[in-house]
């Protein structure tokens, strides 16, 4: 009775850490943190670092050494449903959210896994529209292009994914007007996208309430095994005040830990006015970017040169008597850690 109360006893000590393992295997299989760090060295190559000149665009605009932000990306995934939240930290986020705090929500949103090919997703989720995304691990160029910097940022709302086939996606959308976390006006936006092998069209309206409209087209080629080419195009009106313009991100890998790539990008206000408040109505941006993008590890190093040029002299993008010009010329060094 003894030996058999021995091997009863033994047993379920094995099938209890079995089972407690096989619990922590599971839950280490659903529940994943990731995110990123970035900081960066800037320096004004057409005037004095002192005068602290900035490009009319998003991000990466301080001058001497700088921080980028950090985020800490948490998600937990069922068999049907799931949860992220993604917090940041730092200037780069901040300059998102349009200033605030130190630490601010960049995504956190649920999903449910309806079927195989729908999804619905509730909450806060960074913008569908454009090439280029907040995130520095997600964009080649480490400073961002006018277009990104005055489209939105990210949106509160509910949104419905449906995978049509293969090649084709749809998306919709029903969100709060674009970047408002707080619904105090009872103003609503609509979105969608359609997508094809890997090219989106994508549309937003909020009844000039927020931005009024956009629509823009994103994609890219692969024209050979070494060389890639991004596109981007947009158009934003708001009863007669906003934007259009288009880029090209050419890219070409040298080797598996060097890729060097190309923003070209031309920005034109429209005749109402429009989103630069130093730019006035029915003036362009010529934006060309060189930027190098080393791998090591976890590690990309970032060597950028940029020069925008305007079709007017703006008073930030002063010469170096501290006048102002029509062009601005940076080099950048970033550092960007991801796990």
């Amino acid at each position: 009775m003894k030996t058999i109360m021995k091997k009863f006893i033994t047993l379920s000590m094995l099938f209890m850490a079995t089972a407690l393992f096989a619990q922590e295997e599971a839950t280490e299989k659903k529940l994943s943190i990731s995110g990123s760090v970035d900081t960066y060295y800037r320096t004004v190559l057409t005037a004095s670092d002192a005068l602290t000149p900035a490009t009319e665009s998003s991000f990466a605009d301080q001058t001497g050494f700088a921080l980028g932000m950090a985020n800490i990306i948490a998600s937990y995934e069922g068999e049907k449903t799931g949860v992220v939240a993604d917090l940041a930290f730092g200037t780069r986020g901040l300059q998102a959210v349009g200033g605030g705090t130190d630490v601010f929500i960049n995504q956190l949103y649920a999903y449910w896994n309806v079927s195989e090919g729908t999804t619905l997703t509730l909450g806060r989720f960074n913008t569908y529209l454009g090439y280029e995304v907040i995130s520095p691990v997600g964009n080649f160029n480490y400073s961002t292009s006018y277009m990104f910097s005055y489209g939105p940022f990210s949106h509160v709302g509910l949104k419905a994914d449906f995978a049509l086939s293969d090649d084709f996606s749809l998306m919709t959308a029903i969100m709060n007007v674009t970047d408002v976390n707080n619904n105090t006006t009872g103003d609503y936006a609509l979105g969608a996208q359609l997508g094809y092998s890997g090219q989106f069209l994508n549309f937003y309206y909020d009844g000039g309430a927020g931005i009024g409209f956009e629509i823009d087209y994103t994609g890219g080629f692969d024209l050979s095994d070494d060389f890639f080419l991004g596109i981007n195009a947009a158009y934003q009106d708001n009863d007669g005040a906003g934007f259009y313009g288009a880029a090209l991100y050419p890219q070409l890998a040298t080797s598996d830990s060097f890729t060097i790539g190309l923003r070209g990008e031309y920005f034109q206000q429209l005749e109402d006015g429009g989103v630069l408040a130093n730019l006035s109505a029915d003036e362009s941006i010529l934006g060309l970017t060189l930027t190098g993008s080393y791998t090591l590890e976890n590690l990309i190093i970032k060597p950028e040169l940029r020069l925008d040029s305007a079709s007017e002299e703006l008073a930030n993008f002063p010469d170096s008597d501290g006048l102002a010009s029509k062009s601005l010329a940076a080099f950048t060094l970033a550092a960007i850690y991801s796990f």
